[in-house]
């Protein structure tokens, strides 16, 4: 596929054969280019072109969506320039969304974005263990923040505070857990791979990762 200037979200939607309602099309439209248009002063995303926005961005959010519940409060953690977060809340306008990022500058991009497309997305300022202290979610949900041994540890105080982690991670994943693994943190969290999936233009399948807390003997199982 070449990304022409020319091309609309619509034809790349029907390139990767993504089917959504008209509304959500055009709210996605004038999401990426108000996000596009804040890239150029502020590093918030490398997707710039259609084919990456619908390829990676959306299909991760998509893929997300699938494994969340009706209804179910949703924090996405180190949003940078809303995905998945923002992405969610438009797709899934059920769901009840915050999106946190501890780069100030990019938490008042990110509210800028909510505030000029009128989402109902609260947003945060400040790291994930922060908001973990004020509210609680049914799930968290992050795509590139860093390595699962760094994300275990710095939500490990806060279990009390949501059910189920869910990361969007690429072909490193083994290795993360491997290193995880070492280090002791999935001792008592129950890992499954609950989703993988092709994404154009990557050798290897991305994955979903779903962490929960152990209530049993059987954890950090790859299903």
């Amino acid at each position: 596929m070449t990304d022409e200037p020319s091309q609309t979200l619509e034809a790349a939607l029907a390139d990767f054969t993504i089917d959504l309602p008209a509304e959500q099309v055009e709210l996605l439209d004038r999401y990426r280019t108000v996000l596009w248009r804040w890239n150029e002063q502020l590093n918030l995303t490398r997707h710039t072109t259609l084919e990456k926005f619908v390829g990676r961005d959306l299909v991760d959010s998509l893929q997300l969506a699938e494994q969340l519940g009706h209804g179910e409060r949703v924090l996405d953690i180190g949003t940078g320039g809303g995905v998945p977060g923002l992405v969610l809340a438009i797709c899934r306008p059920d769901l009840r969304v915050s999106v946190c990022d501890s780069t100030q500058k990019k938490a008042r991009v990110v509210q800028a974005i909510v505030e000029e497309l009128q989402l109902p997305v609260r947003v945060y300022s400040c790291r994930a263990e922060e908001v973990l202290q004020l509210q609680t979610f049914g799930t968290l949900v992050a795509r590139g923040v860093a390595a699962l041994s760094k994300i275990l540890y710095w939500l490990k105080p806060h279990w009390e505070a949501f059910d189920r982690l869910l990361l969007v991670k690429g072909q490193r994943w083994v290795e993360e857990r491997g290193e995880a693994r070492h280090r002791g943190l999935l001792n008592e969290i129950e890992l499954r791979r609950i989703a993988s999936y092709e994404t154009r233009g990557n050798d290897s399948a991305s994955v979903i990762l779903s962490l929960t807390r152990a209530t049993g003997e059987d954890s950090d199982e790859d299903s």
